[in-house]
C-alpha cells in the first residue's frame, strides 16, 4: 500500500476539527511524512443501538488517515460496554449484559462502511475488546493496576464535580481508563483517534504504552459537535442526528440547528467551508451534504426537495410515516416508540415549549391521550400520521 505523504493532505488532517495532539503536532506530522504505514485506532463503545453523527466527526477523521494509507483499527469495547465510560457522567451508568452490548453492535460495522473502507487494497480491521479483557485473570487486572496512582485517576473532572456535590464514585469507573489504555498496548497502534472528551482515557493509554512498551503513542483529540449550551450532539443529550433516522429526519433535524453553529457543523462534518450566501442557504447546503454522505447524494437531494416543499408551501410529507394506534394511547408513547422523542423527559420539554401539534394545534398536556386518526407535528419539519 502506498503511503501518500502529500504535505497539505497531511497539514489537513492535523488542522481540521482538531483540538490538540499529544505529544506534538510536528511529532504527528513527522511521521505522516516519513513514509511509514501507521496503525491507527478508534474505540467505541456500543452503549446504544446506533452510531450517531458525533460517531460520524470520528470516522470521517479515521478516514483522512487511511486513504492517505494507514492502517486503521475500529475497535468495538464489548467488554468495556459493559463497564461503563463515565466520562463526562455526573453518576455512575447503568451497567449492560453482554446480551445487550452485542446486540447494540449489530449495526455498527455497516454504519461505519459509510465512511472507512472496510474491503480492498486497505481494509479497516475490526476488532473486540473482549479477545483480551474476557481472558485476564484477577491477578492480571492487579498487575494492571499497579501501572497507575489513585491520585492520577481521581483527578478527572468529572469525579472531582462528584466529590464536590457528594455522589459516590465507584471503583469499577476509576479502572476504566486503564482499561481503555491497556486496548493500546495490545494492539500496539501508534496512535488513537477519538472526540476531546476522551483525552484523559486517550493519554492514560499513552501513558501505558511508554510504561510497558516504551512506545511513543500519538493522541488526536477532535473538537466535539456540541449545542449552543456546550452539550455533546449525542444519544446522551436526547439532541443526536442517528444513522438509524431516516434521511428527512435527519435533514429536519440539522435544519433545526442554530446558525451559531454553522462553522463547527461545517468543519466537522464537510470538506468544505461555509459557502458565503445567506443563512438559510448555508444550511441547506449543509444538510444535504451531511445526509447524502450517509444515505447516499440521492437521499441528500431528495431530503433537500421534500424539506423544501414542506417549509415553503407547509405542506405534509408524502412519504410521512403512518401508524395505527388503539384510541387512549398516550402520545407521548407513540412519539417514544417511533423514536420521535428520545425520551419522556424531551417530550415534556418540546410540550413546555409548544413544539408539538396535532392537526395544527399546539399540545399543552404531556398526558394527552390520542382518540382520533390524526397528523401529529414535531418541531419544525417531523410528522407522524396516526391511524386509529
Amino acid at each position: 500500500m502506498k503511503i501518500i505523504t502529500d504535505k497539505d493532505k497531511i497539514e489537513n488532517v492535523l488542522t481540521r476539527g482538531v483540538e490538540n495532539i499529544y505529544p506534538s503536532k510536528d511529532f504527528l506530522r513527522s511521521r505522516l511524512e516519513s513514509g511509514e504505514q501507521l496503525t491507527i485506532y478508534n474505540g467505541i463503545d456500543p452503549t446504544g443501538p446506533t452510531l450517531h453523527i458525533g460517531h460520524g466527526v470520528t470516522l470521517r477523521k479515521l478516514a483522512q488517515f487511511q486513504k492517505l494509507g494507514h492502517k486503521i483499527i475500529l475497535l468495538i469495547g464489548d467488554f468495556t460496554a459493559m463497564i461503563g465510560d463515565p466520562t463526562d457522567k455526573s453518576a455512575a451508568r447503568v451497567k449492560q449484559t453482554r446480551e445487550e452490548v452485542l446486540e447494540n453492535a449489530k449495526l455498527y460495522k455497516d454504519q461505519s462502511s459509510h465512511f472507512l473502507n472496510f474491503e480492498g487494497e486497505n481494509p479497516v480491521e475490526l476488532r473486540y475488546n473482549s479477545e483480551w479483557w474476557g481472558k485476564m485473570s484477577y491477578g492480571d487486572g492487579l498487575e494492571l493496576a499497579s501501572n497507575f496512582t489513585f491520585a492520577q485517576l481521581i483527578k478527572r473532572d468529572m469525579f472531582q464535580k462528584r466529590i464536590e456535590e457528594e455522589k459516590d464514585v465507584y471503583m469499577h469507573e476509576l479502572m476504566y481508563p486503564m482499561m481503555q489504555g491497556y486496548d493500546s498496548v495490545v494492539m500496539g497502534v501508534d496512535g488513537e483517534v477519538g472526540g476531546n472528551d476522551q483525552t484523559f482515557n486517550m493519554l492514560a493509554g499513552r501513558d501505558l504504552m511508554k510504561k510497558l512498551k516504551n512506545k511513543e503513542k500519538f493522541v488526536l483529540s477532535g473538537k466535539l459537535l456540541v449545542d449552543p449550551t456546550g452539550k455533546k450532539m449525542g444519544k446522551t443529550e436526547g439532541n443526536m442526528v442517528a444513522f438509524t433516522d431516516t434521511p428527512a429526519d435527519a435533514f429536519g433535524k440539522i435544519m433545526s440547528w442554530p446558525d451559531t453553529l454553522m462553522p463547527l457543523a461545517y468543519e466537522l462534518c464537510t470538506n468544505m467551508s461555509v459557502p458565503a450566501t445567506e443563512p438559510m442557504e448555508a444550511k441547506l447546503i449543509l444538510a444535504e451534504s451531511i445526509v447524502g454522505s450517509f444515505w447516499g447524494s440521492e437521499g441528500g437531494v431528495k431530503a433537500r426537495e421534500n424539506f423544501s416543499n414542506t417549509f415553503s408551501k407547509k405542506e405534509i410529507p408524502d412519504n410521512v410515516t403512518e401508524i395505527s394506534v388503539n384510541e387512549g394511547d398516550s402520545l407521548g408513547d407513540i412519539l417514544l416508540s417511533q423514536k420521535l422523542v428520545s425520551s419522556k423527559s424531551e417530550f415534556r420539554r418540546l410540550i413546555n415549549e409548544g413544539a408539538i401539534s396535532l392537526d395544527g394545534e399546539k399540545i399543552n398536556d404531556v398526558g394527552l391521550k390520542i382518540t382520533k386518526s390524526s397528523i401529529a407535528k414535531i418541531g419544525k419539519h417531523r410528522f407522524l400520521k396516526i391511524k386509529i
